[in-house]
């Protein structure tokens, strides 16, 4: 096909004010005018002719280099392939008319074979909305992502190309996210105090009233209390948007995911630590808890199932303190699979909450579907429980919901895994013993079988958990007597001839009398050398 480059200038005659084209006396001028270039395309379908012009070329150099970059991106469809010599031709036709910057070859070449769009105007809100529609999870990951990119990710990068994000556009994006933490943060404080100084005019009194309705008025104006992202909040935001990425890799629309490199803070887990009497002295003192993870001694966990053990569900509680299920699984756990006789329950389903929805689903991953032991005790208590599930269905007659399930409500219905964490949290707050959540219970089941010398894996295969390293990350403290005999056990491993304290000082005694006597003998000797006096 056709192309050409040809040079013209924009001089106008000053008489008719018509432009001179190529009577211009200065064309004889290499510097005078500038280049453009045309490339005749394939032709449309309906048979008539299209081209693709440019002009403004400083150089005939610059010029032919982008008529031989045309041509090359017109090489990339065999003469026998039609409809890749007219998506080529329609590519170029539309930059031509937008006068974009010309696509890189090799690129065109990529995304021709793959059967993508040629030009790139897919940005990254619309590839994280088709991602997103093609994702076949659990409703509440859906959801997760859902929030990630319709709060943060689509409201700051979503207007850029997805194939010209970069690095840089996701470190601005985190950047900004935390300059907002700032300003939200100021924000609540002024809501804050501003509620705290309403509070203090008195209710009575024309003036007053006419002051608490302004002080209102401005409260209403301010911005609501919102809660910061944090650091573990991004993290998730990178991983989705990684997530996304990676599968537009797979479907080669991109070759390189930005979100694998850009770097955040590291997000620290809070560790598991013990109400120990220290501890629950000051927090009494403060009600300020030392750590967000917090575990019962054995003590305050027998004085809590002892204060529970009339309450309806205190099989649960009993079997989330000492075999540590989640509150998602032992909501689910059918009777089916809890075989009292062989002293073992199997957990093949959990309840997942979704906003306040909740649905049933697999265990969150494979390890998760696990057989767990149980001891004679627990046993008993879920007998006892089973007796009395059974005359509350016989009370219920007609009205009781037959759910199979281990723990219900009152009438046999699933029990809202939202309502569990409510109810445990009054149940911990009238027992009068120190707080802690409901999935600290959990905790403190790992800590107690720790205690107990039981070997990792088997704890960790307990739990539920895909890799010992994640007990051993959670739980690195254990209950004070089991550190102070493991610190012992290791001392004496190690044989020093250092003398008991007994025997440390009967030597300085025995030492110093030898001292003494010593002394004696030397000042008797000196009296018997004396000469006598004449």
């Amino acid at each position: 096909m056709k192309g050409s480059t040809h040079r013209r200038c924009y001089c106008r005659d000053a008489q008719t004010g018509k432009p001179l084209g190529k009577q211009c006396p200065k064309l004889s001028s290499r510097k005078h005018g500038s280049y453009s270039i045309r490339q005749e395309l394939p032709p449309r379908e309906d048979g008539t002719r299209r081209s693709f012009s440019r002009a403004g070329y400083d150089s005939l150099k610059a010029a032919q280099a982008d008529l031989d970059h045309i041509r090359a991106l017109l090489g990339l469809a065999d003469t026998d392939d039609p409809e890749g010599m007219a998506l080529i031709a329609a590519m170029l036709e539309e930059v031509g008319d937008e006068k974009s910057p010309l696509p890189d070859v090799e690129e065109t070449r990529r995304r021709l074979k793959s059967g993508q769009d040629l030009i790139g105007r897919l940005t990254v809100g619309e590839w994280l909305d088709r991602w997103l529609d093609g994702k076949r999870i659990r409703k509440s990951g859906l959801s997760r992502y859902e929030t990630d990119i319709r709060f943060h990710l689509k409201p700051r990068i979503g207007h850029h190309r997805l194939d010209r994000l970069r690095v840089s556009h996701l470190s601005d994006m985190f950047t900004a996210i935390s300059d907002g933490n700032a300003e939200i943060l100021e924000q609540n404080a002024q809501r804050r105090a501003a509620v705290e100084e309403l509070a203090t005019v008195p209710w009575k009194g024309l003036d007053n009233r006419a002051r608490r309705k302004v002080m209102k008025t401005a409260i209403d104006a301010m911005p609501p209390f919102r809660r910061v992202t944090g650091p573990a909040t991004r993290l998730r935001i990178k991983a989705t948007l990684r997530s996304a990425l990676n599968d537009a890799i797979g479907q080669q629309i991109l070759t390189f995911n930005p979100a694998a490199h850009v770097e955040l803070d590291p997000v620290r887990k809070p560790k598991a630590l013990v109400w120990t009497d220290a501890r629950v002295a000051r927090w009494e003192q403060t009600g300020e808890k030392p750590s967000p993870v917090m575990v019962w001694t054995p003590e305050q966990t027998g004085a809590f199932l002892d204060f529970l053990a009339e309450d309806r569900l205190y099989a649960m509680w009993h079997l989330i303190a000492f075999r540590g299920l989640r509150r998602g699984e032992a909501c689910a756990q059918p009777w089916s699979e809890t075989n009292l006789d062989d002293h073992s329950l199997t957990v093949s389903a959990q309840l997942v909450q979704d906003g306040w929805e909740v649905e049933t689903s697999e265990p969150k991953t494979d390890s998760g579907f696990r057989v767990v032991a149980l001891d004679d005790d627990t046993v008993n208590v879920l007998k006892r429980h089973r007796e009395q599930q059974d005359a509350d269905r016989e009370e219920w007659a007609t009205a009781w919901v037959e759910t199979g399930m281990v723990f219900t409500q009152e009438d046999g219905s699933w029990l809202h895994p939202g309502k569990v964490t409510d109810l445990f949290e009054r149940l911990v707050a009238a027992s009068g013993l120190p707080p802690i959540r409901l999935h600290d219970l959990r905790h403190g089941a790992a800590t107690l079988m720790l205690a107990a010398g039981i070997d990792v894996k088997i704890v960790s295969d307990t739990l539920g958990h895909s890799d010992t390293r994640i007990t051993r990350d959670i739980y690195q403290s254990v209950l004070p007597q089991v550190g102070k005999n493991a610190a012992e056990a290791t001392a004496k491993l190690v044989p020093l001839q250092r003398k008991t304290e007994a025997e440390e000082a009967a030597r300085k005694a025995a030492k110093k009398a030898a001292a003494k006597a010593k002394a004696e003998a030397r000042a008797k000797r000196k009296g018997k050398r004396k000469k006598p006096k004449k």
